[in-house]
This record gives C-alpha cells, structure tokens and sequence, in this order.
C-alpha cells in the first residue's frame, strides 16, 4: 500500500502492534490524533497507519477501531510454527509500509524474518531501567531486590529479550509501602508519557531526513 502524498511529506508512517489492552498505544492515538486536528497541538510529525496483534478480541484492537485506525490480526496457532508466523507478520506489517514500528505490550519476540525487513526501527518499552531486570516481571524483580529507583526503558528491538540498544530512560522511585501493581502503574504513567515524547521526536528526524533527501534530489 503506497503512501500517501500528504502521509510520505508530512508524517511518519507508524505501525503499532498490541497484545492486549493498549493503553500505550492509546497515548499514541491520543497524541497523533491531537497534533492532526487541534491548531494548537504540537506538531508530533507521526501517523498511526496501523494496528496489528496476535490475537482477536482485544481491547487494542478495539481502542483501533473506535479510532478508524486499519487493524490486522497474525495469530501463531494459524502458522505451522514460530518462523512460519514470524514471515506472516512481517508481510502484514509491511503492507502498511510504516516508518517505524512501536510495539506497545505485544507480547512475542521479533524474529529473523521481521527483523530482516524493521530491524533497527522497531522500538518497544520495558518496565525497569535496562539492563536491570529484563523480562517478564520487571516490578516484581525491583521490589525483590530492594532497590530505590527503577523506572522505563526505550530500545531499539534486537533478536534478543530486552537486550535491544537503548534510546532512552525514566527513572521512577520505589516507595516504601508499594506493591506490584503500585509500582507498576506509577512505571507505566512514566512509560507512556517517554513513549509518546520519543516517538515524536523520532518521526520528527524521519520527516526532516526525508524532506531533506527529497530536496537534494530535487
């Protein structure tokens, strides 16, 4: 599907894939949506073209559709294995021929297929302040270990687990009488706020690098 006029000039193509309730990709809505139709909304230079997941009837999804945001769902029960689904996911992405693709709690990991076509600008956020406590249960791990501050880390995906080069961080204290969740939603606040600042400024740079090569061509 190619770009439009006015999406390959003036924004960056975003694709977003969820796995579940899609809070984060709800601040991304929320924001490009804003700087499109609000004259005194910051320019944020980004489109959300997309929305993918593994799975159906999710709230992601739905929060896509309420939007008028093109979904598409890749389950991996409908492939003959993990490689198998990691091209179709890779093929339906690329569809929407994006900029760059944010995964916002999409709960599987990029592989060499999807990866060989958006790796390098994939990013994805995680719970701590990498490479403290990668995985899956990133609060709990700070709370175990003690420690005063943790936070939210931005990366670039690699084929590893939160082992991606970071972009950015947030740090956010642990309070003496928090729990998990707690923790949890305070890191995630933190999360959306870094998620949506830097998603800006990187279709900010696609957007200027394009208009430039496009002027030197020219």
């Amino acid at each position: 599907m190619p770009p439009s006029s006015r999406t390959s000039h003036r924004t960056a193509r975003l694709v977003v894939l969820v796995s579940g309730g899609g809070t984060n990709l709800q601040a991304l809505i929320d924001a490009t949506t804003a700087s499109k139709d609000s004259p005194t909304a910051p320019d944020h230079d980004a489109e959300i073209v997309a929305v993918g997941a593994d799975r159906d009837d999710i709230e992601g999804l739905a929060r896509a559709e309420r939007a008028g945001i093109p979904t598409f769902v890749v389950r991996t029960s409908d492939h003959d294995d993990r490689a198998d689904w990691d091209v179709a996911l890779a093929d339906a992405v690329a569809a929407h021929d994006p900029d760059l693709v944010v995964l916002a709690g999409f709960m599987k990991l990029a592989g060499p297929a999807f990866l060989g076509l958006f790796g390098g600008r994939t990013i994805n956020t995680h719970p701590s302040l990498l490479p403290s406590f990668p995985g899956m249960n990133a609060p709990r791990d700070a709370l175990d270990h003690g420690v005063k501050i943790t936070g939210a880390t931005l990366i670039v995906v690699d084929a590893g687990v939160d082992t991606g080069p970071i972009i950015a961080q947030v740090a956010v204290p642990v309070l003496d009488d928090d729990d998990v969740e707690t923790l949890h939603e305070r890191i995630k606040t933190e999360e959306r706020a870094m998620l949506v600042d830097w998603v800006g400024r990187l279709a900010h740079e696609i957007v200027d690098h394009r208009t430039t090569t496009s002027g030197e061509a020219s």
